[in-house]
């Protein structure tokens, strides 16, 4: 039985992609990790497919760089397992393959970190759980292949138009209706799509005159001699536009709305979180809290409680009753964890090289994480070996992920807090669940966030973006120990637990913590430039900063720069897509803005917490 070459093109690849749904011959895969790809065969009906192999398939690739990258050759791969067996074969598949034109619709949930796929008929294809990052690159991928519309009810769940459908006819029925440039349909759709896609390939200008036209009565869409010059010059322009890595700078820069200053509030206080819980101890309005915290913090007093709560050790909704039962079982699990690698032998440790190594690297790490505190100073110090422990039971509660070289960092604050080993663990592993990808093995969750960083700093500040890229500091590795450990070796303690906290809320949007970081380039902006400081000197200067951040002050900025970038009319999809803002074309009734919109679990909500708040302040 010879093995026949199926030339195929891998277009896209992610690793650590779980399976968690799919069709019943494919049950003993279940909760696997494999690899995710989007691939391309020529000359066959099943033209574009989406495909999951487990990772002990071997697959044929001179892509090693596990972000998602574009192949741009067409290569030969073998015949996968599964299609070598004979008919009669009792086996498994081992490739989970979906043709395109079988998917009717595709949902995201879980924070973007779960992609589920249906049929049409309501019923699950298949469904994967993303451990790497999430899914965004992947739908931006599908939408940039498939015709899609967002559901009208759910701006989670994309809705996709196959050319033989009648929405598809509706939907070129409706773009031919605008008669613009007299193109016919499939022409219309590659602009629209290039202006999705790609949307730094075309002026901001030409975008605004394009919605301009879409939007006005048919009898007003002649097209006068200045905007076709203007279109014709904003497409040719672009040509000669300076390009530096990912992000295009273009000669004539929009104009910011002008920035808002939102001072700072008082701390969640203790009589406010009692007044907030009902007789049960149940929390009664979550999101008020959360703004509360987000916009002062919380008392010293008070965060022993509360942190529990941020870090998902407590569910908001749970009774004083269940929290009781709930430390119970959390407490038997530990010591059950905890009992499997103090129980491990020498011969069983020599064997396994990986807990070898990793125990190896805690006990290196450990003996130099804040031993200026006096809670950690000294010899034989208790908290020492608490923290050790703590790190070591990670190991055996995730495998895949298991210690890396800075997660002695996070710990240490929290277990300086709580101060008790059971509950540091637990609130330890709600951080990691946070910010897990900050330690992906191929750095990809680093990679993508210094990449998102560079693009909002490209908008809020492209002359800055401008300098940094021809001083070969366009990578923004400067910023790459803000981003790992999330400002901890940059502040006071007390500082590091302030911003962790107003973090921890996910408010107003999301990577908020990279707005911080454009506060505090946008402040160092003119030392960095008018010093003309190359890659190097931008370094020191970036670590010499440690312990001179004025976290209150840089939190006001960061969040003027939210809003400022919030009311631009200028707001791309790429901005939108990494502060988790609707994205342009996604409609909305009126009644569902207000539960659907992730800006805010309420504005009018987050108005009052800041208006109440600065009535107590004057």
């Amino acid at each position: 039985m010879g093995d026949s070459l199926t030339e195929c093109m891998e277009i896209f690849s992610q690793d650590g992609v779980q399976l968690k749904t799919a069709q019943a011959s494919f049950v003993n895969y279940l909760n696997l990790v494999g690899t995710l790809y989007i691939t391309e065969y020529a000359n066959s009906n099943c033209r574009r497919c989406l495909e999951w192999k487990p990772n002990d398939v071997t697959v044929d690739s001179d892509v090693q760089d596990q972000e998602w990258a574009v192949v741009n050759t067409v290569q030969k791969r073998s015949r996968t397992y599964s299609e070598s067996l004979p008919p009669d074969s009792t086996i498994k598949p081992k490739l989970l393959k979906v043709n395109f034109v079988d998917i009717k619709s595709f949902k995201t949930s879980n924070k973007n970190r779960q992609l589920t796929l249906f049929d049409g008929k309501s019923e699950i294809m298949c469904c994967f759980m993303f451990q790497h990052g999430n899914c965004d690159y992947l739908i931006t991928v599908l939408r940039g292949m498939l015709k899609t519309i967002p559901a009208k009810r759910d701006k989670h769940l994309f809705i996709v138009i196959h050319d033989e459908s009648l929405e598809a006819a509706q939907l070129d029925k409706s773009f031919a209706e605008l008669n613009i440039f007299q193109d016919p349909p499939p022409t219309l759709w590659k602009l629209v799509k290039s202006f999705h896609d790609r949307p730094y390939e075309t002026t901001l200008e030409t975008f605004a005159k394009v919605t301009d036209y879409v939007y006005r009565s048919p009898e007003q869409r002649d097209i006068d001699d200045d905007q076709r010059e203007l279109l014709h010059r904003s497409l040719t322009e672009y040509a000669s536009s300076h390009s530096q890595g990912d992000y295009e700078v273009i000669a004539k820069v929009p104009e910011l709305p002008e920035r808002k200053d939102y001072p700072r509030g008082r701390p969640l206080s203790a009589e406010q979180w009692k007044n907030l819980q009902n007789h049960e101890g149940k929390i009664e309005d979550v999101e008020q809290i959360k703004l509360m915290i987000f916009r002062g913090g919380v008392a010293p007093n008070l965060r022993y409680e509360v942190w529990k709560y941020l870090l998902d050790y407590f569910p908001w909704n749970s009774t004083q009753a269940e929290r009781q039962k709930l430390l119970c079982e959390k407490n038997d699990e530990y010591y059950n964890m905890k009992l499997q690698w103090k129980r491990m032998t020498k011969v069983q440790e020599d064997n396994f090289s990986d807990y070898r190594e990793r125990k190896n690297l805690i006990e290196k790490d450990v003996n130099r994480t804040d031993r200026t505190m006096d809670f950690y100073a000294g010899d034989n110090n208790p908290n020492l070996q608490l923290l050790y422990d703590i790190l070591m039971t990670y190991i055996m509660y995730n495998f895949d992920l298991g210690y890396v070289q800075g997660m002695s960092d996070l710990l240490s604050p929290i277990l300086h807090l709580l101060k008790n080993e059971v509950d540091a663990f637990w609130c330890f592993v709600g951080f990691m669940n946070k910010i897990s990808s900050n330690f992906d093995i191929d750095q990809a969750g680093m990679k993508e966030q210094l990449q998102n960083l560079h693009t909002l700093l490209g908008f809020i500040e492209p002359q800055l973006v401008n300098y940094l890229d021809k001083h070969d500091s366009g990578n923004m590795f400067f910023c790459f120990r803000w981003l790992l450990v999330w400002f901890k070796r940059e502040l006071s303690y007390d500082d590091v637990m302030r911003l962790w906290e107003v973090l921890w809320t996910g408010l107003p949007c999301e990577n908020f913590h990279l707005l911080v970081c454009v506060a505090i380039l946008e402040t160092e902006k003119q030392a960095l430039m008018e010093n003309n400081y190359g890659f190097t000197e931008i370094l020191k200067h970036i670590n010499d900063l440690c312990g001179k951040l004025d976290v209150a002050a840089v939190l006001v900025k960061a969040e003027g720069i939210f809003h400022q970038i919030k009311e631009a009319e200028h707001l791309t999809d790429n901005i939108r897509m990494i502060l988790g803002l609707p994205l342009v074309g996604v409609q909305q009734c009126p009644e569902e803005i207000l539960s659907t919109s992730p800006d805010s679990p309420d504005e009018d909500l987050y108005e009052r917490v800041y208006d109440s708040m600065q009535h107590v302040m004057t």
